[in-house]
């Protein structure tokens, strides 16, 4: 066989799908950047304006609400206009929310904007982007994919964190937010010309779909009502109050805790912030290892079992975290800084794997209500860790909350039984 004839095979065997992956690892990318800036403008904003660590948690906390709650009903209009228009208009909101910052004189600009703007922004772009690229593209390697697109949210904050830590060091704050600004507008164009919403909408079926397989139309009408009718058949499932609360507890020991009071934590006990931006840099490109790696083990280990190692180990080493902090970068808190990346958002591939076992058709949208649990818990710990600091003058109680808290959901994890007959009927009454 000749090269030429080698490489014309190559190309016909590399299905589009991979390509739209792409794209949509390149659009969640492009929106990490804000997910990687309050952590680091927190010291800056307050030295400029004289705001508590209070009032700029709760500016992350809308944040994180909104990013939760917008998420189901961004899976439902995806299903009803097309992921390639709501990515487009969440990215233009993230640039707007972000760009206008460096404008605010008021705490209450500061919650419009980073609570309200970029939460509806990024809470468009948030998991059920990924979740909605698998289920509509893959048949095969679905585990893999959502792992790799969570991934990307990691690989966002590996880029974003290092060079927004300089910026507000050097030039100043208002600078990294116009970085935030400009990453989102440039991925606009990517997302317009390139994303495609179906297969069928190029001629071919999604990989790993037997030929001629015909794709499930969207239900029809409104979709903030599909979104809500959706919830309230899966709260009426034990599975999902399970997995909604483990859920939250894993926001409020990621997103909510270490994303957003890591650095401030670290400052507290005299450590650099670009150095305490860069060992949340280091979770990042542990977080890309051990979500891919997580994608791939939901393919083969029953998810619930992968959810409650994941929770039970993130939950012990919280307990120790306290003990590590200190002015210089000490082998123990590099140990901590790889173990939890490894486990950041590795809890991601499983819980969408269960939602898709149990649900079905409705899985992306059941995901998109227990994303928002996530980010309710997100937006809790946020502002409770930054209360703790302001009336206790350490952070050691929160994270000593938060170890308990994966501990308790760790074996949530492991009590979400394998539909029965009975729960099987009322899941196949759903779809």
């Amino acid at each position: 066989m000749s090269l030429s004839t080698t490489a014309s095979t190559t190309r016909r065997r590399l299905h589009r799908a991979w390509f739209v992956a792409a794209v949509a690892f390149v659009a969640i990318l492009g929106a990490a950047g804000f997910r990687a800036t309050p952590g680091v403008l927190i010291t800056p904003l307050q030295e400029e304006f004289g705001w508590s660590t209070g009032t700029i948690s709760l500016a992350v906390s809308i944040n994180l609400v909104l990013y939760g709650l917008t998420a189901p009903f961004a899976a439902a209009l995806m299903d009803r206009f097309g992921m390639r228009r709501v990515v487009a208009l969440a990215l233009l909101l993230i640039a707007a929310g972000s760009g206008l910052t460096v404008m605010m004189t008021a705490s209450w600009q500061l919650l419009l904007l980073w609570g309200v703007f970029v939460g509806l922004g990024t809470g468009s772009m948030a998991l059920v982007f990924a979740a909605t690229v698998v289920d509509r593209w893959f048949v095969r390697h679905r585990g893999l994919v959502t792992g790799v697109l969570t991934a990307a949210g990691a690989t966002g904050q590996l880029i974003f964190l290092p060079v927004l830590a300089h910026l507000a060091e050097g030039p100043g704050w208002r600078f990294a937010s116009l970085a935030v600004a400009g990453s989102a507008l440039a991925v606009v164009p990517f997302v317009w010309w390139l994303l495609r919403d179906h297969p069928e909408d190029v001629g071919t079926t999604a990989l790993g779909a037997e030929p001629g397989a015909v794709r499930t139309e969207p239900a029809k009408g409104n979709a903030a009502v599909r979104a809500v009718t959706v919830l309230g058949r899966a709260a009426r499932t034990r599975p999902f109050w399970l997995l909604a609360g483990g859920f939250a507890i894993c926001g409020m020991s990621t997103n909510g805790l270490v994303g957003t009071h890591f650095i401030p934590a670290a400052h507290d006990h005299g450590m650099a912030e670009p150095v305490a931006a860069s060992l949340l840099a280091v979770i990042g490109i542990f977080d890309i290892v051990g979500t891919v790696a997580s994608g791939w083990l939901s393919d083969r280990i029953d998810p619930k079992v992968l959810l409650g190692v994941y929770y039970g180990l993130r939950g012990l080493s919280l307990m120790v975290l306290p003990g590590l902090f200190a002015a210089t970068t000490e082998p123990s808190m590099l140990i901590f800084i790889v173990f939890y990346g490894l486990d950041w958002v590795a809890t991601v591939p499983p819980t969408v794997a269960l939602c898709r076992r149990i649900y079905g058709a409705d899985g992306a949208v059941v995901f998109g209500w227990v994303f928002g649990s996530h980010q309710v818990g997100a937006a809790i710990a946020a502002v409770g860790a930054g209360l703790t600091r302001d009336h206790l003058g350490a952070y050691d109680l929160a994270w000593y909350g938060a170890g308990a808290l994966c501990l308790l959901a760790a074996g949530m994890s492991l009590a979400i039984g394998h539909p029965n007959k009975k729960s099987a009927k009322q899941t196949a009454a759903m779809v």
